[in-house]
């Protein structure tokens, strides 16, 4: 059962909205390569915030993904695609419902 997650917050420097909706795009390959979090998704917000929402069954996954690969990348190009770092708020999924087939790769 997920019971934890991680809501990461971005705001986009002006003109790189674009390059941050494909970081974000290119994270679900390296989500695919994570045995951690079973759940993932990249959101945009607004037209200059975007997020990253997952959800884990313990809390020993959501710091699994803390130290992983998505979360060097996206504080490796901190300074170039956001007007301040990223905000990493711990949170715990009350209730969740997902299809068995939940995978989806948006446009």
């Amino acid at each position: 059962m997920l019971t934890v997650g991680l809501l990461v917050r971005v705001h986009a420097r002006p003109g790189k909205e674009a390059e941050i909706e494909q970081f974000l795009r290119d994270g679900l390959g390296l989500s695919d390569d994570e045995t951690d979090p079973p759940t993932w998704f990249a959101l945009r917000i607004n037209c200059a915030t975007y997020g990253i929402f997952n959800a884990c069954t313990k809390d020993t996954e959501r710091l699994a993904y803390l130290n992983g690969r998505i979360a060097a990348a996206l504080l490796e190009r901190a300074d170039e695609l956001f007007v301040s770092p990223p905000t990493m708020e711990r949170v715990e999924v009350l209730a969740a419902k997902l299809p068995d087939d939940h995978i989806v790769a948006s446009h």
